[in-house]
């Protein structure tokens, strides 16, 4: 159980780091909410890849654009706050 937790944890991290840093733009957001969203992204790519039959190097790629895709929903959500 622990494993697959830290798996999730650290490749989360991985994700949301490389995610960061293939988004465009500057974020104003702090490592937690990198890793947060990481992990996310990895749980989401990872059920998406292996409902669609991919597998290895592919999972990762969809983990990556999930998480993308999910930077660009927390900074839409962020800019409709109202300050």
């Amino acid at each position: 159980m622990f494993e697959g937790f830290f798996g999730y944890l650290i490749g989360g991290a991985v994700i949301g780091v490389l995610a960061r840093l293939l988004k465009p733009g500057a974020e104003a957001m702090g490592w937690i909410m990198t890793i947060v969203l990481g992990v996310l992204g990895a749980v989401i790519g990872g059920w998406a890849a292996t409902t669609f039959g991919l597998h290895g190097f592919m999972t990762w790629v969809v983990a990556i654009v999930a998480a993308i895709l999910l930077l660009f929903a927390y900074e839409a959500m962020r800019k409709k706050r109202p300050a």
